[in-house]
């Protein structure tokens, strides 16, 4: 008799039906603990994962300084790459800039300026317009227009490099991708980021004083003696040290996603978007460390 003659309870083996096995289920103590676990390994994974981030980054940084300093001393110094991207920056960020400073000007004064009509202080408007934009608003605005418009192109473009195989082509030939692609577009964001400050605050300044003396009815005077009293020759050194941070910030961040960028095209878009949302967190962190700083080592002035 063959196995297909037996009967049903007689096919699952030769010597007959297996018996059926009925496992213990885990309690749900054993199932917490397991899960408990689990998400500890998990974050352990993540912080020693921003942990190498951060050092990659900090070593990228360090790398592009050297390798800048290195071929402008040699003179061997990708040029036309630094005026190509410096030229794509501005294109692409000046507009942007202005549409954000000029409201955020009117705004901040007309907001301060209501309630500095209400507890008896109109004049000391031109005082919250010179803190409030030259040393805070004016970096921040550029920095964030910056990343999310000079920053993901960058990344765009080093990610597509990377996927064609021309990173690792130019490492083949011995070329330095650090001093040939990443030292002149942090270069570039800088300096574009630094001639933009200058821009933002002083359109926000303008701005400001509209708004006080055509909205408010504020004595101009008043508006330019608070200002001129407040305002330091520091603020704008802080101001413009600020931007210079911010522009290496943003280049480095958009910089390390591109050349690690992985899982073909589809890993490029990823790495566009960590760029917007990691550089956007870390502004406003070093923001507050260097704000800290100056507040330290330039003291606001007593009136």
């Amino acid at each position: 008799m063959t196995i297909l003659d037996r009967p049903d309870s007689d096919r699952d083996s030769p010597e007959g039906p297996l018996p059926s096995l009925d496992l213990p289920r885990p309690s749900w103590q054993e199932q917490f603990t397991k899960a408990y676990h689990q998400s500890v390994a998990s974050l352990g994974e993540s912080a020693l994962g921003s942990v190498k981030s951060f050092g990659a980054l900090v070593a990228l940084v360090l790398d592009s300084v050297i390798a800048t300093v290195e071929a402008l001393i040699n003179r061997r110094f990708a040029w036309q790459e630094f005026f190509e991207q410096s030229w794509f920056l501005v294109s692409v960020s000046v507009l942007p800039t202005l549409l954000i400073a000029l409201p955020f000007g009117l705004v901040l004064v007309l907001e301060v300026g209501s309630l500095a009509n209400q507890i008896g202080a109109p004049s000391f408007v031109g005082a919250v317009d010179a803190v409030g934009t030259v040393r805070e608003a004016a970096p921040v605005i550029v920095a964030i227009v910056l990343a999310g418009a000079g920053g993901s192109a960058v990344c765009a473009d080093l990610g597509a490099r990377t996927i064609r195989d021309e990173i690792a082509a130019m490492q083949v030939m011995g070329l330095d991708e650090v001093e040939r692609l990443v030292a002149p577009r942090m270069f570039a964001m800088v300096v574009v980021s630094v001639m933009l400050n200058g821009i933002v605050a002083m359109a926000g300044i303008i701005s400001g004083y509209v708004a006080d003396v055509t909205v408010l009815h504020g004595a101009a005077g008043g508006f330019l003696n608070s200002f001129t009293t407040f305002a330091q020759p520091q603020d704008i050194i802080e101001s413009e040290l600020k931007a210079v941070a911010f522009g290496v910030l943003a280049s480095i961040v958009a910089a390390h996603k591109g050349l690690g960028v992985k899982k073909g095209p589809a890993g490029v878009g990823e790495a566009v978007n960590q760029t917007v949302v990691v550089t956007g967190v870390a502004l406003f962190v070093v923001n507050l460390i260097l704000t800290e700083i100056f507040l330290v080592l330039v003291p606001p002035p007593f009136v």
